[in-house]
């Protein structure tokens, strides 16, 4: 067993789900049948499903606490060519502030509380109990990461660990720009059928696009996969007709952009949803 992997599976037992990084300290890429996320992702984050496939995919989605797929044949390889271990801290409840350099550790210092702290190459994790959406570069050499990211593990730190505090939390509200909405404008077009939609009324529809908003804004695990499956079923029901609008396919995209998603997710799982359905 190598060293990664023994750390892995020590790792997982107390709760910590893991996942192999290859050079460059990212994940592995997505296997040929989930290129593109064209399964429609994994819904439970510590789990190795509902794809087909057995491997390291999907990134962070891929960190598991199963030593039975830890240790599996298929990630056997990724752990041949892993550099490092990678976690998904929401995965174990925890929020991790990456302090990229000098002066961001030195703002942490002054504008946060005191909590167990990681040496990294070129600064600092600050480690919380607790969870939050993760976001990159919330003041300059700083990310957050924690659900739907991932972190590399570099040892159990120093310090108390203590609860995600108001202040870093305040880190990931953003005022909107007012030269640009936020979230950002529908990046597509509705792109479906221009026919007339004689089986449905107009209150159908806006009943139908107020549950679909709804559904992915109540989501409190696996968004990606409920953000597509709701793409999906909206797409089904009106996806041949022309009642669906650019207007609509915008109130989808920006309930998933407040859930986390990117404007990229959003496009990506609006065009694998209209090519399931043949559209």
């Amino acid at each position: 067993m190598s060293d990664h992997l023994r750390t892995a599976v020590g790792l997982a037992a107390h709760g910590v789900p893991v996942l192999p990084l290859r050079r460059g300290k990212v994940p592995f890429g997505n296997c040929r049948s989930c290129a593109g996320n064209a399964c429609g992702g994994r819904p439970n984050m510590k789990t190795a499903g509902p794809c087909c496939c057995s491997g390291v995919c999907h990134a962070w989605a891929a960190a598991t606490t199963e030593p039975a797929v830890i240790a599996s044949p298929s990630w056997a390889a990724a752990w041949r060519r892993a550099v490092c271990v990678g976690y998904h801290p929401g995965g174990a409840g925890l929020t991790v502030v990456d302090l990229d350099n000098a002066e961001a550790i030195a703002w942490a210092q002054g504008a946060l509380p005191a909590t167990r702290t990681v040496a990294t190459t070129r600064g600092e994790h600050w480690i919380y109990r607790g969870t939050m959406r993760s976001v990159n570069a919330v003041r300059p050499g700083i990310d957050i990461k924690s659900t739907m990211s991932y972190a590399r593990w570099l040892g159990p730190g120093t310090g108390t660990l203590i609860a995600l505090p108001d202040a870093v939390r305040a880190l990931a509200v953003k005022e909107p720009s007012p030269a640009r909405p936020a979230p950002h404008s529908v990046t597509v077009s509705a792109g479906v059928g221009s026919g007339e939609c004689r089986h449905r009324t107009p209150a159908y529809l806006d009943r139908g696009i107020a549950m679909a908003e709804q559904r992915i804004t109540e989501a409190r695990s696996a968004v990606h996969t409920t953000v597509y499956r709701t793409f999906l079923a909206v797409l089904s029901t009106h996806g041949r007709c022309g009642c669906l609008t650019d207007a609509h396919v915008t109130r989808l995209f920006i309930a998933a952009q407040a859930k986390g998603e990117s404007p990229r997710h959003c496009t990506d799982a609006w065009t694998n949803a209209r090519t399931r359905l043949g559209l």
